[in-house]
């Protein structure tokens, strides 16, 4: 008994004399040979406590959490920084040799019958150039940044007018700013494809062309897919060419600018000016690793912060998990957790600062969520086309999705002028939720969950307007709203002379006489304070002056317009007491 209780005796001795001499490394040695020639690593550890996320996020490249498993990435600096935090850990090791890996380097997409490859970078770059190509009155391929590396952000717009500015929502899908995750990179080519080729023959996708103006950018981070070279994703890497994650280097609602302490990324940079350029209604961006539907918030927790679509939100992502839970084999989309459903709020998976989700909905308005699509981030090729019989489905309702709710225009109720408002819907909107009709039409689209909302319209200079609006789901409700000028332009519009209001302000009588004499299709008009037009009268060339009855106006401030070939002539504010 003794020998034995001598020998565990010096078993942990020596095991404890181990640990110490491999804690006495420094720790930018152990790093140096952990990673080796690698410039990231992947890896897994435990933690006791779900709040641990809250840390680890702002240090770490957080992939998913499985109960209390994490699975991470870190660059150097960041693993040298976890290091230091006492976790044990596992390092997961990927193949770069992979034999299931089928490349193409030329393709002809009208042609393709499977999808069963990965592009090399050549070809598809090649491959968004020639869908232009081959359907340019449906397609236009533009680059919205070169990289160092010479490789291209590479966007497709599809519209049946595609040079045109039409009252119609945008809306956004893009894959694979994790450049590691590039099932959605395959599905998105496919989709131009799928789009494009049954423009005028399937009636769903027809309607879905003709009704809005889609954007697809299949690679978001082609420096990181083709990280091992421009013929291979196999040794493609998470992170970027810089080595920065991309979906943590955008602005956050809740921590500001750089919340991963690095410098806006050139690919970040892009997306951003696009972003400002074209006001997407709706978005999506695929990723890999999971399969679920992840929606806002990823920064803010459901109690201090639940986003005020929250309904909404769970309605589509519902929709989009159970089309792929019909069309695909049991088990499929069912995460984020082992026997999840295949959709989660963002923050209550684990919390995510400077991603992409939650800029597009705070700073730039627009419905963006996150699609997880396979837990094999790198799939074997022969299995892409399996990808796309779950998804595809999914796909198109997600992007229909774009055309319900509220829409309309706003314009000035006496120049017709289109106007930038802010579209509010009281006792709902929160977080910025809210949303704005945009130049040069002056449109807005507003998704919604059904029910009954007072919708205030405003803008700058203009009197605000509230009105009810009820919603329903899966159809759209119009409502084109005029805003009524204050300020000086009615102010000098008064000061001319074409006619005169008598007495004003008046109680059931006004008298109109004019000054000038009119050629024909002039017209007088009396509107209320919204713009809705209560009186309606053709003025005749020998008319001096009229008299009109308003004991069925209310009490309170009109204007009085005169037009001639719908130009404003003049304005005149009427009040009745």
């Amino acid at each position: 008994m003794k020998k034995i209780l001598l020998l565990l005796f010096y078993y942990f001795f020596f095991l404890i004399t181990i640990l110490k001499a491999q804690n006495a490394i420094p720790i930018s040695e152990r790093v140096e040979k952990i990673f080796g020639n690698k410039t990231e690593i992947q890896f897994k550890f435990i933690i006791t406590s779900k709040t641990e996320i809250n840390k680890l996020t702002k240090i770490i490249s957080i992939d998913n959490v499985n109960g209390n498993e994490v699975f991470a990435y870190a660059n150097k600096k960041e693993f040298a920084k976890f290091s230091q935090l006492g976790y044990s850990y596992e390092i997961i090791n990927t193949e770069d040799n992979r034999t299931d890996i089928k490349m193409l380097d030329n393709i002809n997409s009208k042609a393709i019958q499977a999808w069963d490859f990965y592009p090399t970078y050549n070809a598809y770059d090649s491959l968004m150039t020639r869908f232009q190509t081959n359907y340019p009155n449906l397609c236009r391929t533009f680059s919205i940044k070169t990289l160092t590396s010479e490789r291209k952000l590479l966007f497709v717009k599809i519209s049946k007018n595609p040079d045109s500015t039409e009252n119609e929502p945008k809306f956004l899908y893009t894959s694979s700013m994790h450049g590691d995750e590039v099932t959605g990179y395959i599905l998105m080519l496919r989709l131009i494809d799928y789009l494009l080729s049954n423009y005028g023959t399937d009636a769903r996708i027809t309607n879905i062309i003709n009704n809005m103006e889609i954007w697809i950018n299949p690679s978001a981070n082609p420096d990181g897919t083709y990280a091992g070279g421009n013929n291979t994703v196999a040794g493609a890497t998470y992170n970027n060419g810089n080595n920065v994650n991309l979906n943590r280097n955008y602005p956050d609602p809740q921590d500001g600018n750089h919340p991963d302490g690095e410098a806006w990324q050139p690919e970040t940079m892009a997306f951003m000016a696009l972003a400002d350029s074209i006001q997407f209604t709706m978005s999506a961006n695929f990723h890999g690793g999971s399969e679920v539907v992840n929606y806002p918030w990823d920064t803010w927790d459901t109690l201090s912060h639940k986003h005020a679509d929250q309904n909404w939100w769970n309605y589509i992502s519902r929709e989009y998990a159970d089309t792929a839970h019909v069309n695909s084999y049991s088990g499929y989309f069912t995460g984020p957790v082992t026997n999840g459903n295949g959709v989660t709020n963002g923050y209550a998976w684990y919390s995510v600062a400077g991603g992409r989700q939650d800029y597009m909905n705070y700073f730039k308005h627009c419905r963006e969520v996150t699609m997880e699509i396979s837990n094999i981030k790198t799939p074997p090729a022969a299995t892409l086309p399996n990808y796309w019989n779950y998804n595809y489905r999914s796909m198109l309702n997600y992007m229909e999705q774009c055309m319900y709710g509220i829409k309309g225009i706003v314009t000035d109720s006496i120049t017709g002028a289109p106007l930038k408002a802010k579209v509010f819907i009281q006792g709902h909107d929160v977080d910025s939720s809210h949303v704005y009709s945009i130049l040069p039409l002056g449109n807005y689209f507003r998704p919604i969950y059904a029910g009954s909302y007072n919708v205030t319209y405003s803008s700058p200079g203009y009197y605000s307007k509230t009105v009810n609006v009820t919603a329903l789901n899966k159809a759209s409700v119009v409502k084109n709203i005029q805003l009524v000028s204050i300020g000086s332009s009615i102010q000098n519009l008064e000061n001319t002379t074409e006619f005169s209001l008598f007495p004003n302000p008046t109680k059931n009588n006004i008298e109109i006489r004019f000054f000038n004499q009119f050629i024909e299709n002039t017209t007088l008009i009396i509107t209320d304070i919204n713009g809705k037009a209560l009186y309606n009268s053709n003025i005749h060339i020998n008319n001096k002056g009229i008299t009109i009855n308003l004991e069925g106006f209310s009490k309170g401030i009109y204007f009085v317009k005169l037009l001639n070939d719908r130009e404003i002539n003049t304005v005149k504010k009427l009040i009745i007491n």
